[in-house]
């Protein structure tokens, strides 16, 4: 039996006998010969059949020829085939150098002759069509970019010492606060879908694990329509103890995003300039940081007054803050530190000295948040106050509290949303189109 040989690792090999399959991008159904384009996961190439229109009775191969220029005139674009045939390097040949003239061809997965969309058709139809959406190499190569980012982060955690978490994502009560919480019936209860890992990846840190990491999905009830919001998601999340301030924590998070795109760079960036035409740009470190207040000052200057009623920046005001991060200091990357207790869950720190300030910061990419990191109060009596002065019923909160009764080092982390880096490196407009199957307020199929 001939093995199937990826696309990709044809050109390294001698002329002769090959067995490829894939699927059919186009067909050119000529009169004297035909040409098929058959793409795998792995790339595409081009398939050449002599064609044979009707039977030669001095011929024994004829009836055989025969139905393979049959079976290629009746081909429907995305079909799945097997072919096997002569394997020839031809510079000539636009498409790799190469191509296979086919000896046998058996179709195991028939499309319909009507594909439902084209290179035009809108986002949301491609999504509806998802399956179909994903056999356009971009789309491929974003998922192989995603594996590699990941493999990445792993890479650093693990050569770190780091310990990988798999926390539920059923919860009892909120992980933050209730508001953008799916309620589910639990039995004869109700549960939660987890907003985040964070409760649990803190109590990490009393058990003594140390430096912790994971990487799953998370839930928000947002009814946003934007292009950078999901209901569904997937969190790169990492915490660590024996901190001094959160300074530690973000010098952690732009050590992970170097080793992620230095990855990326080096495996994808021939790929990704020319599927994307862009170049993939490791940041250096360190990234800029620059404090809330300071930013918003930054932008007023610029001529954008952030309208919000509290104390956060707005997305207009991140565009800004980013803009003038690249003319200043030609980074794509900004830490914005310092925000206001106002904005701030209950278990961010708070400066000494200075109790409306937390020792907390976003990180910017590209005019987008990305992440949002901190250190942690560990100090139980002052987590209590600061989840009344939140309106928290500290009763309800006494499974995350009693992490901190028996002893907690000083901690800190940060949360991550995936599609969003993906997004933003490769300078696409929406989060759909880099995550596998999307999840939006409208959006529960396929």
């Amino acid at each position: 039996m001939t093995t199937r040989v990826l696309i990709k690792n044809l050109a390294d090999l001698p002329e002769g006998p090959v067995s490829v399959s894939g699927w059919v991008e186009t067909v050119r159904d000529q009169k004297k010969v035909q040409f098929i384009v058959l793409r795998d996961e792995s790339g595409a190439a081009q398939l050449v059949n002599p064609a044979v229109r009707e039977l030669n009775d001095e011929d024994e191969a004829s009836a055989t020829k025969l139905a393979i220029t049959e079976s290629i005139s009746a081909l429907a674009h995305g079909s799945f085939i097997t072919v096997t045939g002569t394997l020839k390097h031809d510079e000539r040949v636009k498409l790799g150098g190469l191509e296979i003239k086919l000896e046998s061809l058996d179709v195991v997965g028939e499309a319909l002759p009507e594909t439902p969309i084209a290179a035009d058709s809108s986002l949301d139809k491609r999504m509806d069509w998802r399956f179909l959406d994903l056999r356009n190499p971009k789309q491929n190569l974003i998922f192989r970019i995603q594996t590699t980012f990941e493999h990445a982060l792993r890479s650093y955690w693990i050569d770190n010492d780091f310990i990988e978490l798999h926390t539920p994502k059923l919860m009892a009560s909120a992980s933050e606060s209730r508001a953008e919480l799916f309620e589910i019936e639990y039995f004869d209860t109700k549960a939660y879908l987890a907003q985040s890992p964070q409760f649990f990846k803190q109590m990490a840190q009393p058990a003594g694990f140390g430096k912790v990491f994971e990487v799953g999905p998370a839930f928000r009830a947002d009814p946003s329509f934007t292009s950078r919001h999901a209901t569904e998601f997937t969190s790169i999340d990492s915490e660590v103890s024996w901190i001094d301030s959160h300074e530690d924590v973000m010098q952690l998070h732009e050590d992970l995003i170097v080793a992620g795109f230095t990855a990326v760079q080096a495996k994808h960036g021939d790929e990704i300039k020319a599927l994307f035409d862009l170049e993939v740009t490791v940041p250096s470190t360190p990234f800029p940081r620059i404090p809330l207040a300071e930013a918003k000052r930054i932008v007023a200057e610029r001529g954008y007054e952030v309208p919000r009623a509290d104390d956060d920046m707005d997305p207009e005001g991140e565009r800004q803050i980013s803009a003038y991060v690249a003319e200043t200091f030609g980074h794509e990357f900004v830490f914005l530190t310092d925000y206001a207790s106002s904005i701030r869950p209950f278990y961010h720190m708070r400066h000494d000295g200075d109790a409306s300030i937390t020792k907390s910061y976003d990180l910017i990419f590209n005019g987008v948040e990305i992440s949002t990191g901190a250190q942690r109060e560990h100090r139980v009596d002052v987590l209590i106050e600061q989840a009344k002065e939140k309106g928290l019923d500290p009763k309800e909160l006494d499974f995350y509290l009693d992490f901190f009764r028996y002893g907690v080092p000083p901690h800190g982390g940060f949360g991550m949303g995936l599609a969003r880096v993906l997004m933003l490196m490769l300078h696409e407009t929406s989060i759909r189109e880099v995550t596998y199957l999307f999840r939006g307020p409208t959006r529960l199929l396929p």
